[in-house]
């Protein structure tokens, strides 16, 4: 074999997350409430939320002093021991979920935490398949992956490793929708008869679980039709499936309640989280279960485990971001959510390339397409990384100070402000945001 010689990088040794090499990333070195600030000293109102996850801002005191009080008595303890906080944030996470959730396991990332998810569901189901939505993410390691919808992501990952047990099903979309329905309700319903065809086509007794997130994340923030997690709920009693929310982005208020499945009327098996638990200031994960799903460990063991699972550290952020989300931060998402959701509106209004706007709470997808051919501008997994008008309104408004992303798929602008965001703010986001549109569509 010919011995390969790379020449070292010009620039800097760290290699992004999600790189795309015809970009310079943003340097971010100070932040506070809903602001950064980069290396040059320039602010940007954070409409992301960094990546969905600080949800209490960027300099919220009581999570920095929980962390910094945490570490000075004890700062890591392994997961496989006791821990006084983590008990306490386990308890806590009983007691702000849905009722049936009685017992909790900790992980580190959001998409630890839905592999932990599968891998307990299969166990105490003794099914192999999990069933997920097309258009839905759900984690870029392997088994994430494999159960994450959203072609370009699942290609990646298995460009060059096939992963097994993941089963797709059609989203309850009402734009571009692959049912022909007329109404909310009619969508649901067949949306959900094509579920259960699934469901029987695959043979219920091999399905261990249905993994779905409330509203869709980085999708596009698309809420499901009324009914819809109903009849979820019902065909999963039906056929022995286990329903497990993906709160990764959902959860700790982003929806305006401390978890979005709570707007559906039904309570899961399980919960994923991740994300806003800390409000991002320490990676922490994990999963809420039914005392009969943690039955199966409890009994018999559990060989599995993570070393950074369940950190003390993140374990104080957490309870101080939940008292926080408590106290004042979801009141303050369901205050401004009409202002918000207004806003969203009255941009749609404004251009006619935005085809429809989706969401809830400080969680908004923006839909751009074509308004001749009611077909996006370009389509990332034919056109590869072509140009995209819509990277160039994400561009035009961070020049003019306000970060907002694209979504998966690209053509869609993603809204997530933090919860701590003031009124004031969204006006003079929402501003930009239509100002950025006009200079490049108009």
């Amino acid at each position: 074999m010919t011995e390969m010689h790379t020449p070292k990088s010009q620039g800097s040794p760290t290699l992004a997350h999600w790189y795309d090499p015809g970009s310079t990333p943003l340097t971010i070195t100070e932040g506070t409430g809903s602001t950064v600030y980069d290396d040059a000293g320039n602010a940007y109102l954070d409409f992301v939320s960094s990546l969905y996850c600080t949800n209490a801002g960027h300099d919220n005191d009581a999570i920095i002093e929980a962390m910094v009080e945490q570490a000075r008595r004890v700062p890591y303890v392994s997961p496989s021991k006791g821990n006084d906080t983590r008990e306490q944030l386990a308890e806590k996470l009983v007691e702000v979920g849905p009722d049936s959730l009685t017992d909790v396991t900790f992980s580190v990332t959001g998409s630890e935490a839905n592999e932990l998810a599968v891998q307990l569901a299969r166990r105490a189901q003794n099914g192999s398949k999990v069933l997920t939505r097309w258009r839905s993410y759900h984690g870029s390691t392997y088994g994430a992956g494999s159960y994450t919808g959203e072609p370009v992501t699942r290609n990646a990952v298995e460009s060059h490793a096939a992963t097994t047990g993941a089963v797709k099903f059609l989203p309850p979309l009402t734009h571009n929708s692959p049912f022909a329905a007329e109404t909310p309700e009619a969508l649901a319903e067949a949306a959900a008869d094509h579920v259960e065809f699934v469901i029987r086509n695959e043979g219920p007794d091999s399905v261990a679980a249905i993994l779905i997130e409330p509203v869709a994340g980085s999708s596009g923030a698309y809420t499901a039709p009324p009914g819809y997690f109903e009849r979820l709920r019902e065909l999963c009693d039906r056929y022995d499936v286990l329903l497990i929310a993906d709160e990764v982005i959902t959860g700790f208020g982003r929806c305006g309640e401390m978890f979005a499945i709570a707007g559906e009327g039904i309570e899961p098996d399980m919960i994923t989280f991740a994300k806003g638990i800390t409000g991002a200031y320490v990676p922490l994960a994990g999963v809420m279960m039914r005392p009969e799903i943690a039955a199966v460990a409890r009994t018999d063991g559990n060989n599995l485990g993570q070393t950074f699972a369940g950190h003390p550290v993140g374990c104080a952020a957490g309870l101080a971001a939940i008292d926080e989300y408590e106290s004042h931060l979801i009141e303050n998402v369901r205050s401004l959510t009409p202002l918000l959701a207004d806003r969203v509106a009255a941009l749609e209004s404004a251009h006619d390339v935005i085809a429809t706007t989706r969401g809830r709470g400080f969680h908004w997808g923006i839909v751009v397409e074509d308004p001749d051919t009611g077909e996006p501008f370009t389509t990332q997994r034919l056109d590869g990384r072509g140009p995209n008008p819509v990277e160039e309104v994400v561009a035009t408004a961070k020049e003019n100070g306000v970060l907002v992303s694209t979504g998966r798929p690209n053509n869609q602008l993603m809204l997530c402000p933090p919860l701590c965001t003031t009124a004031a703010e969204i006006e003079v986001a929402m501003e930009t945001i239509d100002a950025a549109f006009s200079s490049v569509f108009d």
